[in-house]
């Protein structure tokens, strides 16, 4: 036989050889589609499979930017595919949906060549979706790849409703734009607060005192935040140091690190401090080791054991009690100072929790607050009168915030709120909604924490 006559079936043969995706894209997807379509955490399995696969530092680098990338933008991300989809993208199969996110996150958000980006995910979608939905996804990443990023986003500029251009522009859902519309008004600083959320953030690192500084922190490489004397960014990956190993320091957004002070300055003047929702346990830390110095009880409440659990291993000293916040009236026990860090939709903390924008939803606003007005009633209620009361969320939506005072305030005639401005750092500045703190990532750095100070006056 010619050699002519062999190639056609060499051809052949070659076409239906087995798929080799690189292991970096096939991580990448296991671990998008167990948060997307599983429920788990970016920030909780991801560490796990890659301490656990035999990845270089440089893949696992590719694996995180790829992973925490595309949940940020995949709303983008959906609105272009869909455009080139021949049916609803609703509709389609979430293997596929989920491959061509990661497919079009290449082309459009990394430094990885169009020919690459288009064939290693065709790579990847044969491996694990099958040759008849990769060459669906084939055919989906060729049309996306014909124009640029700029050539599709050019229909924003003459789209009227601002709130869904802003949604697809920045990849929000459209119920967390408007709520930042609410607070923010200006057309260009909602569009700085979205883009804040889409940077990711460098882990940041908080110094426990009576077991360590700030200055130690500094000394490892990291740089001391702004505006909390705790703080510092970590130089490289948080547990390969050994304050983070031996948990004389921890791992807390600035932000976090401004509410846990702040409490822990306008309680100075009372004994026996309660953080009521305490779990995991980053607040507790520091208020805890705060109070230690000053000689102060420390009392913690979580009502999830394991969360219980990781609370005792991280506070300097004191008390952690399991058991639901609504009824911890029935302990007998008062306080001079209680910190009412409640449940909220973590809004406030998307460029961390990447898949929480897509997770929560606007329907989940009043089963929440009516969680966090009964907890923070329980504070209250356990609050001795002349002590602090502190109400916290890591979101800055109204419902969660404002809403949340104003009524509490009407509620009971026996607090008042007093200005938070005198506990904050001297220079943190365009930070309060009133008497209350209310930061920005945009603005600050940090997290969007709020809180909220009250006397028990009666």
């Amino acid at each position: 036989m010619s050699n002519e006559a062999k190639k056609p079936a060499r051809a052949g043969v070659d076409s239906f050889r087995k798929p080799r995706p690189d292991a970096s894209r096939l991580l990448s997807f296991e671990v998008f589609s167990e948060v997307n379509n599983g429920e788990a955490y970016a920030n909780l399995i991801l560490p796990r499979a890659l301490t656990e696969s035999a990845l270089d530092q440089r893949d696992r680098s590719f694996v995180t930017e790829l992973v925490y990338g595309a949940l940020r933008m995949q709303g983008r991300h959906d609105w272009i595919l869909q455009q080139v989809s021949d049916r609803p993208w609703n509709e389609v199969d979430a293997g596929i949906v989920n491959v061509a996110r990661l497919g079009v996150h290449q082309l459009f958000e990394m430094r990885v060549p169009t020919h690459a980006a288009v064939s290693a995910t065709v790579e990847l979608a044969r491996k694990v979706l099958g040759e008849s939905r990769a060459t669906y996804v084939n055919a989906l990443l060729r049309k996306v790849s014909s124009k640029s990023l700029e050539d599709w986003l050019a229909p924003l500029e003459t789209m009227e409703d601002k709130v869904t251009q802003l949604a697809v522009r920045y990849s929000h859902p459209e119920w967390i734009v408007s709520a930042y519309f609410d607070l923010l008004r200006e057309y260009d600083e909602v569009a700085l607060a979205l883009g804040a959320n889409n940077v990711p953030a460098v882990p940041t690192l908080v110094a426990w005192p009576g077991r360590s500084t700030q200055a130690e922190l500094v000394d490892l490489g990291g740089v001391a935040t702004k505006f909390s004397p705790y703080g510092a960014s970590s130089p490289v990956m948080p547990g390969e140091l050994e304050l983070i190993r031996t948990r004389y320091a921890g791992v807390q957004d600035e932000g976090s690190q401004i509410v846990a002070s702040a409490f822990s300055h306008a309680a100075s003047e009372h004994d026996d401090w309660l953080d009521l929702c305490a779990g995991p346990g980053g607040k507790a830390a520091l208020v805890s080791s705060i109070a230690a110095q000053k000689g102060k009880g420390f009392f913690a409440n979580e009502i999830s054991a394991s969360r219980a659990n990781l609370v005792e291993q991280v506070i300097a000293q004191g008390e952690v009690w399991i058991g639901d916040g609504r009824t911890i009236i029935e302990r007998g026990h008062e306080f001079g100072a209680v910190l009412a860090d409640v449940p909220c939709t973590g809004i406030g903390a998307l460029r961390r929790r990447p898949e929480v924008r897509w997770r929560r939803k606007a329907s989940d606003l009043a089963g929440l607050a009516q969680l966090q007005s009964e907890l923070l009633d329980s504070a209250i209620a356990i609050t001795k009168v002349g002590g602090i009361i502190a109400y916290a969320t890591c979101s800055p939506h109204m419902a969660e915030t404002k809403v949340q005072v104003s009524a509490a305030l009407k509620r009971h005639e026996t607090i008042s709120q007093i200005p938070v401005a005198p506990y904050l750092p001297s220079n943190l500045t365009n930070a309060t909604a009133g008497d209350s703190m209310q930061l920005w990532t945009h603005r600050h750095g940090t997290d969007a924490m709020f809180l909220a100070l009250f006397e028990r006056v009666s």
